[in-house]
């Protein structure tokens, strides 16, 4: 039996896959551009924003799950 949070796990894997999805079909060359770009960064840099991006949904999941 999956427990619900790993049911909200696999639920937020499912839309990060559906958006991707989606940005990948609707501007393949835009996504092409970001990759690019992602490449040329330096890592001090991607390791930050992914830093920042990890707590923002931290804090998101939180906001959202915590009781009322």
């Amino acid at each position: 039996m999956r427990s619900i949070a790993f049911a909200d796990f696999l639920i937020g894997l499912g839309v990060l896959f559906v958006i991707e999805g989606i940005l990948f079909a609707a501007s393949p060359t835009w996504m092409r551009r970001a990759m690019k770009s992602a490449l040329a960064t330096p890592d001090h840099i991607l390791r930050a924003v992914g830093i920042g991006s990890a707590v923002a949904g931290l804090i998101l999941i939180w906001v959202i799950r915590r009781p009322i």
